[in-house]
């Protein structure tokens, strides 16, 4: 039985470009009414005051507009009450709030799902993140003591059914104008696993544009390790090039040559991991690469590459993928170049994450910062590699 006789109602956490352009794009054009949660008030009486917006698909052959409507927006600040009884009568709650939140808007989905009445369909929970296992870290905090008692945990699959997911869309910076409405790539992927709705003899809910997988692995590292590793490698180049766009970044030879070879040490650890045809691969890098060199979806590269110590962390786009390969005696060279631009993109104004690995490099030897900022142990292969990278860095902040 869903959630309401009359119609589908998700809740997405995060109104941003991704939850507004993405993900809230897909659940209206599949008959869902759209709740946003969001602390942003303005963006939030924006949403309430304002009954549509556009979301415009850009590509080469031309630009598509569609409206979007049939939604509202709560204040998951102010408004937690309203937003737990909408959470314990929803079909889907779906979320683009960043890895680094997910702990954040975890105990008002925990309190909405502990309500939910025994006559509906187990909730489905699918986080959208940039991130590997984020529904998984997310169902952590809810189903952590502080957030669901822990005699509440036997039954909890009759509430909630958890789906890790991998997005794919590029979403650059908009016009300052645009108000609600949002600039995108028409390429798309929403891919996310079925097996846990499989498992419960339960259907998964009926979102167009989303590809259902038996094992989301292979799917999720193609996509981290080749957009999300290309798009960065060009910005932390771009911007120690003095280039101002990703765009830009990808017309200078040299840069251009350092994404394709970082894309050929990730291509090497997909195709013997998975089991992916390197032709096949190969195909996907040169796409990833006209997609990011998109003059229509310019970028700042110190947009894009903001946010440096999450990207420099363990499981992600550099980190992940060269520690695999490095543990198998394989060549990860030019993922050291790109976490080595990374490590340089410091006190870049606007990004605190810059500014705070600033200080973690000039206060910290170049062994505590790779095991506090990139999670390696000296047993690993790969650390005393990335902890030459730090050296050199620190010795040329030194010099400056």
């Amino acid at each position: 039985m869903s959630a309401s006789n009359t119609t589908k109602k998700a809740v997405h956490f995060g109104a941003g470009n991704i939850g507004r352009g993405f993900v809230a794009c897909f659940l209206h054009n599949s008959g869902y009414e759209v709740i946003f949660a969001d602390v942003n008030t303005q963006i939030v009486d924006q949403l309430n005051a304002q009954p549509s917006y556009k979301v415009i698909e850009v590509g080469v052959d031309g630009t598509t507009e569609s409206v979007i409507t049939n939604y509202r927006a709560i204040n998951s600040r102010t408004n937690e009450d309203e937003l737990v009884r909408e959470i314990a009568t929803a079909d889907v709650v779906t979320c683009s709030v960043g890895p680094n939140i997910l702990k954040f808007i975890a105990p008002v989905i925990a309190k909405g799902i502990d309500q939910r009445s025994e006559d509906l369909s187990p909730i489905a929970v699918i986080a959208c993140e940039n991130a590997i296992g984020a529904t998984d870290t997310l169902a952590g905090f809810i189903k952590s003591p502080q957030n669901t008692r822990p005699e509440r945990l036997a039954d909890y699959d009759k509430r909630a059914i958890f789906a890790n997911s991998a997005i794919d869309r590029i979403v650059p910076a908009q016009d300052p104008d645009a108000g609600l409405d949002v600039r995108l790539e028409k390429f798309f992927e929403w891919i996310v696993e079925r097996t846990p709705f499989q498992s419960l003899d339960q259907e998964p809910p009926a979102i167009k544009g989303i590809q259902w997988v038996d094992n989301l692995e292979p799917y999720i590292e193609r996509k981290l390790y080749t957009v999300n590793t290309g798009h960065a490698t060009a910005a932390y180049h771009g911007y120690n090039r003095r280039k101002i766009t990703v765009y830009d970044a990808l017309q200078d030879r040299f840069i251009q040559e350092e994404v394709r070879k970082a894309l050929s040490n990730t291509a090497n650890l997909i195709t013997q991991k998975h089991g992916i045809d390197k032709d096949v691969q190969n195909a996907y890098v040169d796409k990833i690469v006209r997609r990011i060199s998109n003059p229509h979806l310019e970028d700042a590269v110190e947009r894009v590459g903001r946010a440096p110590l999450r990207k420099l962390s363990r499981k992600e786009r550099f980190i992940g993928p060269a520690a695999e390969l490095a543990e198998h005696g394989k060549d990860c060279t030019a993922l050291l170049d790109a976490a080595e631009m990374a490590f340089r993109f410091q006190n870049v104004k606007g990004d605190a994450e810059s500014e705070e690995l600033a200080k973690i490099m000039s206060s910290n030897s170049a062994d505590d910062v790779v095991k506090q900022v990139c999670g390696l142990q000296p047993s690993e292969k790969l650390y005393s590699k990335v902890v030459e990278v730090v050296k050199r860095v620190q010795a040329d902040s030194q010099d400056d």
